[in-house]
């Protein structure tokens, strides 16, 4: 099957690398914009555009004109890059209705998956091991009992989170009420939803992701793992693929879990299942956290290391095709490493908090080279705005061949200026 459009429902970086996807499939996309984002360079790299009501990010998320401008450009097809409404099933499900087909999971994961409670409860069922907490939305007075049975702390974390909004560690039981109220507040106005569950904080651990592609007909695979431990606030900010030094028997048990996984579900698209990886010494066990539904930011260097494009991966299964069709049968094998850097717009403010920021770029030079990658959509003369995210590029370096070290002295010699 090919598609007649591709309806892009995001903007910025995420909106012109599908758009590219989408052109090297042969296949028209068409932008969308918002009143305040029209200068952005979304707008410019796709076939076609069509201006929503509204500003900033509220307007990127009404499911009603999102529908509307498929249905008026005659795109068949709807791809919702990640955040906004990337993982809402009302979207799928409205998709489905309209004889529009909606590039990820299939409703019933998105409404899984996007419920991390009850994704935990899907991942022991699957033989998954899991940290101990909430599978339910919790009260304050459970995150109190909770908190005096773990000994090094709990985590407060949306129900319906992502992107480490709605999420705070605490370690002093003292902080729970306001850790608490601030998670619910956060959660509403990120989700809509202020319920929150409860997790053991683990001291000392890894983030490692395993990405899997599933086609319609039940097929799966796995394109190995990244590693994103290097966060900020809860987000990530260095990612890394393949996870350097992880021993061979703990990536096969991540990858056989995540298949594992995966499978028991008949999963479909992209996804992402992450894990927490005891690295206190005390033992090399580790435990799922969430799965994400959706194309991952990082999927950058998962490319770069096996040579997939995910995003015309994710188009292809979306219309029908097979792994086997796709040259993914099975896993292709790693090769080198792949690290990117995510530049963001901020402000160090006087207390030593990191702010977003807005004005205007004087200067726009992305670093290239050999092994040099850069996805961004800023330009010389383009006006920010704090209104929508502060991504504004992600730096990508990989060595076909060497060592993690090599793949680092890289990344650290990349050109750029001050």
């Amino acid at each position: 099957m090919s598609f007649s459009g591709i309806l892009i429902a995001n903007r910025a970086e995420i909106a012109i690398r599908i758009s590219r996807a989408a052109s090297a499939l042969g296949i028209r996309s068409v932008g969308i914009f918002s009143a305040d984002d029209k200068t952005n360079l979304h707008v410019a790299m796709t076939d076609e555009v069509i201006e929503l009501e509204g500003s900033g990010p509220k307007a990127y998320l009404d499911l009603e004109q999102v529908v509307e401008a498929a249905k008026t450009s005659g795109c068949d097809a709807i791809h919702p890059g990640y955040g906004f409404l990337s993982e809402r099933s009302e979207l799928a499900e409205r998709c489905r209705a309209e004889g529009i087909t909606f590039i990820g999971p299939r409703p019933e994961h998105l409404e899984l998956f996007g419920n991390k409670s009850d994704a935990k409860v899907a991942a022991k069922s699957a033989r998954v091991p899991t940290l101990r907490g909430t599978d339910e939305p919790a009260g304050l007075e459970d995150a109190i009992n909770f908190f005096d049975e773990m000994p090094h702390g709990i985590v407060i974390k949306a129900v319906a989170g992502g992107g480490g909004r709605g999420t705070r560690i605490v370690t002093k039981r003292s902080d729970i009420p306001e850790a608490f109220q601030l998670c619910q507040s956060e959660a509403m106005t990120s989700f809509g939803n202020d319920d929150v569950y409860l997790e053991e904080f683990m001291a000392l651990a890894r983030h490692i992701e395993v990405q899997v592609l599933g086609d319609q007909s039940g097929n799966i695979v796995h394109l190995y793992e990244r590693e994103c431990s290097v966060q900020r606030r809860n987000q990530k900010i260095l990612e890394i693929a393949p996870a350097p030094n992880l021993s061979n028997w703990l990536r096969e048990e991540l990858i056989s879990a995540s298949m594992r996984f995966a499978r028991a579900h008949r999963y479909e698209s992209l996804g992402t299942f992450e894990f927490l990886v005891d690295a206190s010494g005390n033992g090399s066990g580790f435990v799922f956290i969430e799965a994400n539904a959706r194309l991952q930011v990082e999927h950058t260097v998962t490319e770069e290391v096996t040579g997939v494009d995910l995003v015309q991966s994710q188009i292809r299964v979306a219309g029908g095709e097979s792994l086997a069709n796709l040259g993914l049968a099975e896993s292709p094998k790693p090769r080198g490493f792949a690290i990117q850097a995510r530049v963001n717009l901020e402000t160090l403010s006087a207390d030593g908090s990191v702010l977003p920021s807005a004005g205007t770029l004087s200067a726009y030079d992305p670093p290239s080279g050999p092994g040099v990658r850069v996805d961004g959509f800023g330009y010389n003369g383009y006006q920010t705005s704090t209104a929508f995210d502060s991504l504004l590029a992600k730096v990508i370096v990989s060595t076909k061949a060497g060592n993690f070290a090599a793949a680092c002295a890289k990344a650290a010699a990349t050109p750029h200026k001050r």
